[in-house]
This record gives structure tokens, C-alpha cells and sequence, in this order.
């Protein structure tokens, strides 16, 4: 299957969204860590369990997805923003290259994205030198 059973953390905190993008990944084949409707359940998730990429709401119950997005950029794990507002300022001056895709976004878009990521690993999409920044789909 397109995810092989890659582990996905899906923070998201709005539920239905949340439960949908969970079953994306259960039916591309991946395994759902999560989902985490908060920064301090997100983190807690990553204490836990080993994460192969994720996909962030970025704001949250508690805070904005900053400090989850850090530890994953850090940590080379990749990640696509699925959010209504754009990336906070900070972090998308620090990351400007960092994938965003704006509500809503279908699953046969945003899953074939995240296996290539997964697959390839490159890391301009991690960081400042590249990537691509998507576009809402309509």
C-alpha cells in the first residue's frame, strides 16, 4: 500500500477533520499516531512513539504547532501543514520552504504527497534551502 505501514502523527483538533485524515492513512496502508487535538498531547505522542512523518494542524487547542513542527524538523521527519491559517510568522521565516496545504485538501492529494516524502526524505522540503509551497485545492 502507498504508506507501508509508515507511522503517521496526525495533530489535528478539530474531530471530524481529524478522524478523516486518520482514515486516509489507515487506507493508504500507514499506521495513525494520534490524532493529538494539542501541542502537549502532540509531544507526548512523540515521547512515545517513533514517527515517520506527520501531518499538522497549526493552531491548536493550547498553541500554536510550533513547538511539534521544531522537534520533527529537527528530528529529519518529514511533515505537511494541513491548516486554515498559514504558518506562524517565526516559524515560516525560519522554514519558508516547509509545505502548507489549506483546508480542506482531499486525501488523494495530500497521502500520495506524504508517501513521496516519506520515501524520499530530501532535505530541502525540511528546511530553508527548498521545497514547495502547495496551493489550496478548490
Amino acid at each position: 500500500m502507498l504508506l507501508d505501514k509508515s507511522a503517521i502523527l496526525v495533530v489535528e483538533d478539530e474531530p471530524f477533520i481529524a478522524l478523516d485524515l486518520a482514515a486516509s492513512v489507515l487506507e493508504a496502508g500507514g499506521a495513525v499516531v494520534g490524532p493529538a487535538a494539542s501541542v502537549k498531547e502532540a509531544l507526548a505522542l512523540l515521547d512515545a512513539h517513533a514517527v515517520d512523518a506527520a501531518i499538522l494542524d497549526v493552531n491548536l487547542t493550547d498553541r500554536d504547532i510550533e513547538p511539534v513542527a521544531e522537534r520533527l524538523i529537527a528530528s529529519g521527519v518529514p511533515l505537511i501543514f494541513h491548516t486554515s491559517i498559514g504558518l506562524p510568522a517565526l516559524l515560516g521565516a525560519r522554514f519558508p520552504n516547509l509545505i502548507v496545504h489549506l483546508k480542506p485538501l482531499i486525501a488523494e492529494v495530500l497521502v500520495p504527497q506524504l508517501a513521496a516524502l516519506i520515501l524520499a526524505k530530501p532535505p530541502e522540503l525540511l528546511g530553508p534551502a527548498g521545497g514547495t509551497v502547495a496551493a489550496p485545492v478548490t
